[in-house]
């Protein structure tokens, strides 16, 4: 028969055991939260998320990776410049990309002209994927900048032959794309490719990262957006740090089945290489620039 003391052993055991559980879980947590960067970073978001974001470091490691229930987007490839890049000037309709001096691997295609328009406040984006087409309405009115950076991209064919590199869980439902290097096989060191610049966040208040929002990975240093963005089909708790350029109007139902497939390798933060491989076969915008 149990002793008092037999008892209370194990409810120490018990105890701590709980507390050794909770604490495996805020450090997971915290690792899939700095995802949406770039792997540079982490993979810090959406950067770094965003690194298991942002996503995104190097690849993958978010902003705040302690904010967010998995590691954010994060684009390690854009890490913060020496001096970091200026937001849109509404006055004289221009748009500040600087150099990114992280030393991540770069696709140079150039820099994004500098004088923008904010109307037509929407441009509809279509990545053709090898699993059909993912359609994306930009808000070019609140995220000038961004759309001005994309559709630049878009026109150089910086996309075209790249892979999604990291799907995230029902915890941290994304799908983070843009390293034009990327290999996507759960080997490489993905999300450090970049397009050689940065540029500043846009439409941040009161930005959410609810299902069907594209939004920009980044590393934790704020004027880190890159070329990394993270596709969103379920609803993630991160902090207002990304750009929320577009919402999703068609393709949710092919990152649905990409996400039923899961991933080839867990990276530690519940996200890792898609086992249904998401490439990006060409980009085109619809309308005039």
């Amino acid at each position: 028969m149990a002793t008092g003391k037999d008892r209370q052993k194990q409810l120490a055991r018990e105890h701590y055991e709980r507390q050794m559980q909770r604490r495996l879980e805020r450090e997971q947590k915290a690792k899939r939260t700095a995802i949406i960067g770039s792997t540079v970073g982490v993979v810090v978001v959406v950067g770094g998320i965003v690194a298991a974001i942002a996503f995104m470091s190097g690849g993958d490691t978010p902003t705040d990776a302690a904010a967010s229930p998995t590691a954010a987007p994060q684009d390690t490839a854009s890490a913060a410049a020496t001096t970091g890049p200026k937001p849109y000037d509404a006055a004289a309709g221009t748009c500040d990309y600087a150099a990114d001096t992280t030393g991540g691997k770069v696709k140079d295609v150039g820099l994004p002209p500098k004088k923008v328009k904010t109307e037509p406040a929407k441009k509809t984006m279509t990545f053709a994927t090898n699993r059909g087409d993912i359609v994306v309405e930009l808000d070019n009115a609140k995220a000038p900048c961004t759309t001005n950076s994309l559709e630049h991209l878009a026109k150089k064919n910086y996309y075209d032959g790249s892979k999604c590199h990291r799907l995230g869980s029902e915890q941290f439902p994304m799908l983070q794309c843009g390293d034009p290097f990327a290999k996507a096989d759960g080997k490489s060191q993905d999300g450090s490719g970049g397009p050689g610049y940065v540029m500043a966040e846009e439409n941040l208040e009161g930005a959410t990262y609810k299902r069907g929002v594209m939004a920009m990975a980044k590393t934790q240093a704020p004027g880190t957006t890159g070329s990394q963005f993270f596709l969103v089909f379920g609803d993630i708790a991160l902090p207002p740090q990304y750009t929320p350029v577009g919402t999703i109007t068609k393709g949710l139902d092919i990152l649905d089945k990409v996400s039923k497939a899961g991933v080839v390798a867990d990276a530690g933060d519940g996200t890792g290489a898609p086992k249904q491989s998401v490439e990006i076969k060409d980009v085109t915008f619809a309308g005039k620039s």
